[in-house]
């Protein structure tokens, strides 16, 4: 008797199934880096601000990349202090009219949230918030000009000479 012969031979897929496996892995991992770039762009139009009873934004530093059609600010409070004492809002302006918007916002009163709604100085703002709270502002980015000097203020009472931050508009790659 001859002893048999054990080949073992691997089935083979089609040349069709490794080229459809193929493709659907690239048209997998397209989609996929598209879908995080878009994730990515969302969040870079968007930014959060925390605040607290120490009279401070951070950051302090806002860039708007020119590329987002609106830009949104969500200001968070942290402190302790009751609202009466330690209310805060976020007041966007441009810097050459910082001060006076400061001054209309105080004049305003807490039942405007501190901002004179008929101000045409005012580009955006959030309502006030105290202890605990978050406001969220949209604005389209087509509001600003690229190379003009933007700030932004708490101008609840007494905090518009500490409270203050900037803002530019800016080419930002991706």
């Amino acid at each position: 008797m001859q002893p048999l012969s054990h080949t073992h031979r691997q089935p083979q897929r089609s040349t069709f199934k490794q080229t459809f496996s193929s493709l659907a892995a690239r048209v997998c991992a397209v989609f996929l880096s598209l879908l995080f770039a878009c994730v990515a762009r969302a969040a870079d139009c968007a930014i959060t601000l925390q605040t607290d009873d120490a009279l401070r934004f951070v950051p302090s530093h806002i860039v708007v990349p020119s590329l987002c059609k609106d830009f949104t600010v969500t200001l968070t409070h942290t402190g302790h202090l009751p609202p009466l004492a330690m209310s805060h809002n976020w007041v966007l302006t441009k810097k050459s009219d910082l001060d006076g918007v400061a001054r209309t916002g105080m004049a305003a009163g807490a039942a405007a949230h501190h901002v004179d709604q008929t101000d045409k100085r005012v580009i955006a703002h959030t309502k006030l918030i105290g202890t605990g709270e978050t406001s969220s502002v949209s604005f389209a980015v087509s509001t600003l000009t690229k190379g003009e000097t933007y700030a932004f203020l708490c101008t609840f009472a007494g905090h518009s000479p500490i409270m203050r931050g900037t803002l530019v508009l800016a080419d930002v790659s991706r």
